[in-house]
């Protein structure tokens, strides 16, 4: 699952399509032959997947119940293809015929009569893999899926004490999911998923002490990957950002373009806070902030906001509207911002907790835990 559903959820990168139609020169070829046999409206398959680092979307029209894909791929990876008649959706919308599938070198067939999300998938071994995944994992998600219902009907009642109450069906409920994780990782180190399931397993907020032994239990194929050396420069960070370790200094400009560093609130509590005005999550988040800001400010409690904004008049604009008085900076690069890469930020909303001393004693802290935190902290 690994999404909570209870409380704020991590608010991932936004998608950026471009079109990838020759594919890269670097990688191995891959080739999807697909088939609609009951396909006669004209209609058009989007293929959408991560390359590069970044999100491409491809599309391909069926012609006599047949569609074509090309390109190539520096490792096996995750992507969706989706089935959309003439005149039915937009191209980049979320449609509800779609298809997951794990694409590898080599030919991969996709076979239907008339729903993509109904297909078949052969030629593909990472693909063979991610479905026998799936299908340990069916009951958890059955289930999960009935968790989340049950959750959004009590959201819309506005039945706090009854969310709570989830609280621990959810927790159980992610525990068998992460041992049926962790189970296939051990018995599949060479598997060509093992490095996309590793980054489920991990999620956001790396624990190192939990992570690093089944990364090192991997192949060494997988750890040499692309995303393999990703992870493992995301494990470092997870490692130099511990609660417990001395926070890494960084700097950077405030609204009138003053540099402000960490290192300057040397002697309070201070809360390192990643946002951005267009991430739901963080601004729902807010009002707990400033709550827990007005209460402790006057016992030695300050805020650093740090921006994952592109666009300064928007992000000033949220800091007014949010009524967010702390200090704030930001390079306004957007998923760049240099000091979120030194904290290893992947989602938003998240924020690091250090004392006077410049130690880290918590993290992404959200709701009643930070006012928890900081009441047992500034007794």
């Amino acid at each position: 699952m690994k999404k909570t559903i209870v409380g704020i959820a991590l608010f991932v990168p936004a998608v950026i399509f471009a079109q990838d139609k020759k594919g890269s020169a670097a990688g191995k070829a891959y080739t999807i032959q697909g088939t609609v046999s009951q396909q006669h409206n004209p209609a058009t398959v989007y293929l959408r997947m991560r390359k590069g680092g970044e999100s491409f979307m491809d599309s391909a029209q069926i012609k006599d119940g047949k569609f074509t894909f090309n390109g190539t791929l520096e490792e096996p990876a995750m992507a969706s293809l989706m089935l959309v008649q003439k005149g039915t959706e937009k191209p980049v919308s979320m449609g509800r015929d779609m298809l997951a599938v794990f694409l590898d070198k080599g030919v991969v067939n996709v076979t239907t009569t008339d729903s993509i999300s109904k297909a078949e998938v052969t030629g593909s071994k990472a693909n063979d893999d991610y479905k026998k995944l799936n299908e340990l994992l069916k009951d958890v998600n059955e289930r999960g899926a009935a968790l989340q219902k049950k959750y959004r009907e009590l959201a819309q009642k506005k039945d706090e004490e009854g969310i709570k109450k989830l609280e621990a069906e959810y927790d159980a409920l992610d525990a068998e999911e992460k041992k049926i994780e962790n189970d296939f990782l051990s018995k599949n180190t060479s598997s060509p998923i093992s490095m996309f399931l590793l980054n489920q397993v991990a999620g956001y907020d790396i624990k190192p002490d939990e992570v690093t032994p089944l990364f090192k239990k991997l192949s060494k194929e997988a750890r040499n990957s692309p995303s393999g050396k990703e992870f493992s420069k995301r494990l470092e960070s997870a490692r130099k950002t511990a609660i417990g370790q001395p926070a890494i200094d960084f700097a950077q400009a405030d609204a009138n373009g003053k540099n402000i560093s960490l290192s300057s609130f040397r002697g309070k509590y201070v809360l390192v806070d990643f946002w951005a005005s267009w991430c739901g999550p963080c601004r729902a988040e807010n009002p707990n902030v400033v709550k827990a800001y007005d209460q402790f400010k006057s016992k030695g409690f300050e805020i650093l906001g740090v921006s994952l904004d592109d666009k300064k008049e928007k992000w000033l604009a949220a800091i007014e509207a949010d009524k967010l008085t702390w200090s704030h900076v930001s390079d306004l690069k957007g998923w760049k911002n240099a000091a979120a890469d030194l904290y290893g930020v992947r989602a938003i909303p998240q924020n690091v907790l250090i004392d006077p001393k410049g130690k880290i004693v918590a993290k992404n802290l959200r709701g009643e835990e930070l006012a928890s935190k900081l009441e047992e902290i500034l007794k």
